[in-house]
């Protein structure tokens, strides 16, 4: 599974890619290629000449070897990939794109690329490179924009929920299914001997907004609606209500642990539950020091689901062909090679990339491994982040508005409209 750092990193990314989002989007790259992507076509002919590959540190380190077997069936084709630190990725991305000097493929996170998805930057996806149908449908939706797709998904991670099984048992307590049994069971895996039933990210950031979306989804609310945002709704504030039980019932502190403390509070028994992501199930005996403690100690659930069921959101990562590439056709049949189900398979045995292909889940590495089942059917029940520019700031707000909730400074209804005020004033950067 991907390193510990992997979320911290995606901070840096976002943050990275919200301070350049408005400059970036309408740069002067488009020469009218690829107005529509309707003439372009990709053969099954090998590829040739040389293809210039962007990716971020961390699940493309693995690059090399998972298209040896590409590589060794199109010999007059050179692929020069280029790793950039997780950190400075999208900045280097942005600059070099203004400067017409970029890659002719890159990656990108489909929580956060909605300022990337546009004809001037990137080149849609010809008919034929892929079926849709193969992957999640919220992570194809993501690189949708007025009905034309920019990017093509690679890997995929969502939400559940991890908790610590034997504490659950030694409780008689099952995993809830709804948002009434979530604390009813934190305070149970207290009773079991936990200091806090759940280990909360408290980064109050955009993070935290993302999981507020999510928990608004969850409770039937939507984030944008016809180009606007509806944000200033009762699910919204059933939403910021429900997270902020946590605190309240004293399952979960405010005060901790950081991102970083998550795992080892997790396994020293000072939390006994997280919301996080699937990477965490690979680092736990790490954490613990000691080999196979995941597998006697941990299980995973989907998300309790709310009144409108248990939605979660996508993420992972992308692959876009830039609008300038001088080797279109060689970039696109790259993308297809990564799209194929046995390819998606050797990313997951190589780095413990989770596949955004379907069909993928069914083979044995990956079937094989129990805890990740939850994840499976997360993805299947996933949303799609608002694609417009300005979504990282709102969720940035959503998140500081989360904490004052969650520490009682305002109220659930307030926050709500406060959220609301403030992405009305952000817009959503549309011309």
């Amino acid at each position: 599974m991907p390193d510990l750092s992997r979320r911290g990193a995606l901070r840096l990314t976002a943050g990275l890619s919200l301070a350049l989002a408005l400059p970036l989007a309408g740069c002067g790259r488009d020469d009218g290629s690829a107005a529509t992507g309707s003439t372009e076509r990709v053969d099954d002919s090998p590829a040739k000449g040389t293809v210039t590959v962007w990716a971020a540190q961390g699940d493309a380190d693995v690059l090399d070897k998972v298209l040896k077997s590409f590589k060794a069936d199109n010999p007059d084709l050179t692929v020069k990939i280029t790793l950039i630190p997780n950190g400075e990725y999208y900045t280097k991305l942005q600059s070099a794109i203004a400067a017409g000097k970029g890659p002719d493929l890159a990656q990108f996170f489909p929580e956060s690329q909605a300022q990337f998805v546009d004809p001037s930057i990137l080149r849609p996806v010809p008919d034929g490179v892929v079926d849709q149908g193969i992957f999640f449908t919220s992570l194809w939706d993501a690189g949708v924009a007025k009905d034309i797709a920019y990017t093509v998904p690679w890997y995929a991670y969502t939400y559940a929920l991890v908790y610590r099984s034997d504490l659950a048992a030694k409780a008689g307590a099952k995993a809830p299914k709804t948002w009434d049994a979530m604390v009813p069971f934190l305070k149970a895996l207290q009773g079991a001997g936990a200091g806090h039933g759940l280990g909360a990210d408290i980064g109050w950031d955009i993070f935290n907004g993302q999981d507020v979306a999510m928990y608004a989804w969850q409770a039937g609310g939507s984030l944008l609606a016809d180009g606007k945002w509806t944000l200033d709704t009762a699910a919204m504030a059933d939403a910021l209500t429900y997270n902020a039980s946590f605190f309240t019932a004293k399952t979960a502190d405010t005060s901790g642990p950081t991102f970083l403390d998550a795992q080892p509070y997790f396994v020293s028994g000072k939390t006994a539950a997280m919301i996080t992501g699937p990477w965490v199930v690979g680092q736990l005996d790490t954490a613990a020091k000691k080999d196979g403690w995941t597998a006697s100690h941990v299980a995973t659930a989907p998300l309790p689901a709310g009144s409108a069921g248990s939605v979660s959101f996508s993420a992972g990562g992308s692959w876009g062909v830039l609008a300038d590439s001088g080797n279109p056709d060689a970039a696109w049949k790259l993308i297809r090679h990564m799209a194929k189900p046995s390819t998606q398979v050797a990313q997951y045995k190589a780095y413990g990339s989770l596949p955004a292909v379907i069909s993928a889940w069914d083979d044995s590495a990956i079937a094989g491994q129990p805890l990740l089942d939850a994840f499976f059917t997360q993805l299947k029940n996933t949303r799609a982040f608002p694609q417009v520019s300005t979504w990282q700031q709102v969720a940035t707000r959503m998140g500081k508005e989360m904490e004052a909730v969650a520490k009682g400074t305002t109220s659930a209804t307030k926050a709500a409209a406060a959220i609301q005020a403030y992405a009305e004033s952000v817009g959503t950067g549309a011309e």
